[in-house]
């Protein structure tokens, strides 16, 4: 199955995009999940803070479906 895929601030490195939030393509094997992605992508899981799949927050265990469009933002420090 294909799913789009938004890496955003530091995540970007692991993806196919020019910059922050460029979407890309993945294909995956059917049944996958987020921390499917997350592993095919060679991200370190705890480089990941919130993930969405169509615009709603997710957890890792969550199946993607064809045509799901996934964002991934890491932890975010500031003060």
């Amino acid at each position: 199955m294909h799913v789009t895929v938004k890496l955003y601030a530091t995540l970007n490195r692991y993806g196919l995009g020019e910059r922050s939030g460029a979407p890309f393509e993945i294909e995956l094997p059917e049944e996958a999940t987020l921390r499917d992605l997350v592993n095919q992508l060679t991200i370190p899981p705890e480089e990941t803070h919130i993930m969405f799949v169509n615009g709603i927050i997710q957890e890792s265990d969550c199946k993607l479906k064809e045509g799901d469009e996934v964002g991934m933002f890491p932890p975010v420090g500031g003060g």
